[in-house]
């Protein structure tokens, strides 16, 4: 499975692509930031993120992209800015018909070092060790990008098999609600 990971924001968007399996070694394919200016039209920014999304979508053809979720936070700014990047590589990734994963931030710090409240270095450290890198890729934004990827790797199948069984048992309870054609 090859997954890109997103970590939505407009001045500093991080990307990076893992591939593996869950339960095996996985291995980073490439890790980025897109960058906008902090002066532009929000629109110019927009375009920005969508041209870097689209390039890393074109070199690195993922199967999956994982997005951080959108949280409230303090600063309604911050939080516009992050959900109008985060809606972009949700778009770029539904246009070439990829499926998007949304993980929140405590998901993926728990997926990735067993406790939803890992500080960034902590997060850092653990992507680290896991692709078995020399350092932490930098900016935090980038290594945040590749815990998204591993969160979903490492999620995936269980979600797989919850959303299969959900649909077994609607299929036995409510019939006429069941998925067509895709039940046996």
């Amino acid at each position: 499975m090859r997954v890109l990971g997103v970590d939505p924001g407009l001045t500093r968007c991080g990307v990076g692509v893992v591939e593996g399996v869950a339960g095996r070694p996985l291995t980073m394919v490439g890790v980025g930031v897109v960058r906008t200016p902090a002066d532009a039209e929000l629109g110019q920014r927009l375009v920005a993120i969508e041209q870097g999304i689209e390039q890393w979508l074109d070199e690195y053809r993922p199967e999956f992209v994982a997005v951080e979720r959108v949280f409230s936070q303090h600063n309604v700014r911050t939080v516009m800015g992050t959900a109008q990047a985060s809606a972009v590589a949700m778009l770029c990734a539904a246009r070439r018909g990829i499926p998007v994963a949304l993980h929140t931030p405590s998901e993926v710090k728990a997926a990735v070092t067993g406790s939803g409240r890992a500080d960034k270095a902590q997060v850092g450290a653990m992507v680290t060790r896991l692709l078995r890198l020399d350092a932490p890729p930098k900016p935090a934004d980038a290594a945040d990008a590749l815990a998204l990827a591993i969160c979903h790797i490492w999620r995936a199948p269980a979600q797989n098999r919850l959303q299969q069984a959900v649909a077994l048992h609607t299929a036995k309870t409510h019939p006429a609600q069941a998925p067509k054609g895709r039940l046996a």
